[in-house]
């Protein structure tokens, strides 16, 4: 099993970065040069907590698909994909996103493997790691292209502050409403 780990630095609130990893849009558009769609499942907007995009698109020459489902959830914070479907014998991602002082730390920790036991071993050394390794970068640069600009207002919404009011009676403001995640 092999594992990547990513770590881009984005000028931009974390729950905007959180989201914009969440667009099948963005992600869409990040993937122009392998064609990728989503076909299935959840196929624009954004996805969520169990809910599940099969993918679709061209790569090493083929078209490939490959099914995956949200399992791991604390917003704004992390996700996990997992493929319940596809090429690979095992791949699981982890995004991870936290605020840092000038901005958002987005890092992606990524564990796959290929089948055909030796043959696949030799296929993630040689050019499976270095594929998925410039897949996740042209994504994250699109990610941090469109956060940083006006561009994300094309993809998400602005995050909703909720406002409550504490035993004290006083207003407390800044709270996120981790409802308004996900688009009706």
């Amino acid at each position: 099993m092999e594992t990547i780990r990513v770590v881009t630095w984005i000028d931009a609130p974390v729950e905007r970065c959180f989201q914009l990893a969440l667009s099948i849009d963005l992600l869409v558009a990040a993937a122009k040069r392998s064609k990728e769609k989503a076909v299935a499942g959840v196929t624009t907007g954004l996805i969520g907590e169990g809910q599940t995009v099969m993918w679709s698109g061209h790569h090493f020459g083929r078209r490939f698909t490959h099914t995956s489902r949200i399992v791991g959830w604390r917003a704004p914070a992390y996700f996990r994909d997992v493929m319940i479907k596809g090429a690979f014998r095992y791949f699981e991602h982890d995004h991870h996103f936290a605020t840092m002082d000038d901005g958002t730390r987005m890092r992606d920790e990524v564990r796959f493997s290929a089948p055909l036991g030796p043959l696949g071993r030799l296929a993630e050394k040689t050019f499976l790691r270095r594929h998925l390794l410039t897949f996740l970068a042209e994504r994250n640069a699109m990610i941090k292209r469109v956060a940083e600009s006006e561009e994300w207002r094309k993809y998400v919404e602005e995050m909703p502050v909720k406002d409550s009011v504490a035993l004290t009676g006083e207003r407390v403001v800044g709270r996120w409403d981790e409802s308004a995640l996900l688009r009706s």
